[in-house]
């Protein structure tokens, strides 16, 4: 019964990433810059409400405390504020066919800067996932005539971002999504006060987009909640193969619903790094499916 909630939880999380770009694509007529600003600011609250909640409160005071700790959740601040930019940017100026591809992309660099930066062993199927993936992309900026820089902005930032919660001196994951936005929080509320100081801000331009502005922190943080409890419940090779229902649903978005044009060679590469991505997860699922078996499986807390 618990996994059974898990996966719908899981697939509830996915699918609302995937059609978050809905959300994003009604407030288009709002600059990006603008946009992240409220993302930031309105998300603060509601996670300082689930940390009172969960009664967490002194895990939260002990990890701003910690020099090195405070120092990472500045960091992955960043690294969210350049992962949350670039993707409402991508959405509402028309590039959602774009943005999918970093979030199919992200598992393989997240792969290749496990290689790089923690010395960790490929398994040969995975080598060969990050090898046709690396062609994909090559062949995609030939073909194409222009470098997929969303894709790989979106995919480095989060795989950069994920290495970074590796840190032991990494704050739990709420509290360090709470200690991050914070932070950001600071110079997000400073450019939201001179809009607001030169009236020409979006929030009160109209009840409609008022609302929608105010609703930007809900909508970044729900699904995190959701994806939280369902990591609790089913087993992370599950997670894995679930992750992909958020970026194939941006793509139909980007292609069915909003009309955006996909050239030969970004098929091209679409193609490829979708067989490295079924390398990849069919080789994941396996190895992790004989770790939770064995009883060797990591402990995700």
């Amino acid at each position: 019964m618990e996994q059974r909630k898990g996966i719908w939880l899981a697939v509830a999380a996915y699918s609302f990433w995937g059609f978050v770009p809905v959300f994003w694509k009604a407030l288009d007529a709002v600059p990006a810059l603008e946009l992240l600003a409220h993302r930031i600011v309105w998300s603060v609250p509601l996670l300082f409400l689930i940390i009172v909640g969960r009664k967490h409160l002194g895990v939260l005071r002990d990890s701003f405390r910690t020099p090195t700790t405070a120092v990472t959740a500045l960091v992955g601040g960043v690294l969210l504020s350049i992962n949350w930019g670039v993707f409402v940017w991508a959405i509402t100026t028309g590039h959602i066919v774009e943005a999918s591809l970093g979030y199919f992309i992200n598992p393989l660099v997240s792969v290749a800067l496990g290689v790089i930066v923690l010395r960790e062993h490929l398994s040969t199927a995975q080598r060969v996932a990050v090898g046709i993936a690396l062609i994909g992309v090559a062949g995609m900026t030939v073909l194409s005539g222009v470098l997929p820089w969303i894709s790989l902005v979106l995919a480095f930032s989060f795989g950069t971002y994920g290495l970074l919660k590796k840190r032991v001196t990494a704050a739990p994951p709420i509290e360090g999504l709470f200690m991050e936005s914070t932070f950001v929080a600071v110079p997000a509320l400073l450019y939201l006060g001179i809009l607001a100081g030169n009236e020409t801000g979006a929030l009160g331009s109209s009840t409609a987009t008022t609302m929608l502005l105010i609703t930007a922190g809900a909508v970044t943080i729900f699904p995190l909640v959701l994806f939280g409890a369902a990591a609790q419940r089913i087993p992370l090779s599950t997670l894995g193969i679930l992750q992909y229902i958020a970026p194939i649903l941006q793509l139909l978005l980007g292609v069915v619903l909003y009309g955006e044009a996909v050239s030969s060679g970004e098929w091209f590469g679409f193609a490829l790094v979708w067989i490295a991505l079924a390398v990849y997860t069919i080789d994941n699922a396996r190895t992790l499916t004989v770790e939770e078996q064995t009883g060797s499986a990591p402990d995700l807390g």
